[in-house]
Parts: C-alpha cells; sequence; structure tokens
C-alpha cells in the first residue's frame, strides 16, 4: 500500500510539472495569440493571465536576445503591460490588442532574424527552419503596416522565404543560399525596424 501511495504521489508530482513546463514552454506569440483569442470571448480573467505570462516571456526574450530590435521588444512589452488592467476590467478591445500582437510578432521574427544575421554564415547555414519560422511570424504581423510598405514587405518576405530554403544544402550551394539570403534577411529587418 505504501509502495502504490508512494508511486501514485510521483506520478503526480510528475504530471504537475509537465503542465507546468508546458505553460513554460509556450512561446511569446502563443501566449500573446491566446490572449487575443480569449479578449473576443470576454474571459477578462483568462486574458489578463495569458497578457501577464506573454509580457513576461517576452521581455525575457528582448533581455537574452542579441538581435538589433531589443529596445522596440521591450517597449511593447511595456505596451502591453498598460493593457493588463484593461484586460482585467473587460474594458480592453481586441483589435487594439491584436494591432500590439501584430507589432509584437513582426518584431520578434525580425530580432530573431538580426540575431542570426549578427552571427554571419554561421548564423545562417542549417537554420532554415528557424529563419523561416520567424519570417512567417513577420508575414502575420505585417496586416498593420498597410500600403506601400506592406507591398514592400511582401516581395522580400516572399524572395527570403525561398532563398532560405537552400540553407539546409551542403557545399557552395549552401554558401550562395547564405550570400543572398544574408542581404534579403538585412534589407527584411530593416525594413521592420523602420516601419515600427
Amino acid at each position: 500500500m505504501k509502495r502504490f501511495l508512494f508511486s501514485l504521489a510521483a506520478t503526480l508530482f510528475l504530471f504537475a510539472g509537465a503542465s507546468n513546463a508546458f505553460a513554460q514552454g509556450l512561446s511569446v506569440e502563443s501566449l500573446l495569440d491566446k490572449a487575443v483569442s480569449l479578449t473576443q470571448k470576454g474571459d477578462k480573467a483568462g486574458t489578463a493571465d495569458a497578457l501577464t505570462q506573454g509580457v513576461s516571456a517576452l521581455e525575457k526574450e528582448a533581455k537574452s536576445s542579441d538581435g538589433s530590435l531589443k529596445d522596440k521588444l521591450l517597449g511593447k512589452a511595456g505596451d502591453l503591460k498598460s493593457m493588463i488592467p484593461l484586460a482585467s476590467s473587460g474594458k480592453l478591445s481586441g483589435g487594439a490588442l491584436g494591432k500590439v500582437v501584430n507589432a509584437v510578432k513582426m518584431l520578434i521574427g525580425a530580432n530573431r532574424i538580426s540575431g542570426l544575421l549578427g552571427k554571419g554564415e554561421s548564423g545562417l547555414l542549417g537554420n532554415a527552419a528557424g529563419l523561416t519560422s520567424s519570417l512567417g511570424l513577420i508575414k502575420a504581423g505585417s496586416s498593420i503596416l498597410g500600403g506601400s510598405n506592406q507591398t514592400k514587405l511582401n516581395g522580400l518576405l516572399g524572395e527570403a522565404t525561398k532563398t532560405v530554403s537552400g540553407l539546409d544544402k551542403k557545399g557552395p550551394a549552401a554558401k550562395l543560399a547564405a550570400a543572398a539570403s544574408s542581404k534579403q534577411l538585412g534589407s527584411i529587418v530593416s525594413l521592420v525596424s523602420s516601419a515600427l
């Protein structure tokens, strides 16, 4: 009986640890998407909780990053933090939150790319999946730009997505992809930086 209780306690302990790890394992963008979705459902406490976790994750990522958009990310974290009391009282509109979240997605994507660009060729080679994911984040938030900036950015994103796929190849083909994508990715980072 004692052994059974011990194994039950151990199982429960492991389960609690796993669910906590799951909450910590959610990316900044997932937490913020969750906050937007809960706002639309009118879940005040849920929105405030997801926002609080999202802000904390965003600050952590910004502070530990070596990308060029660190300060802009911290600024957006401040904007989101000021929305938490509004979320708690049910006065936060999904549209207002969605706009800031889209800006954050673009900045996170551009900042992650900027960090890899800072490492030169070694930051790009073999990193096609990570870069594609970051480009996807920028694309997901780009609707807030509108006009010529959005058109220009979408063009750059289309080109870069094609070039980046070559970074997982071997030999000269990968080096050519690194040279081409480095230029395109640099243009994307500077466009996002100047537009936001």
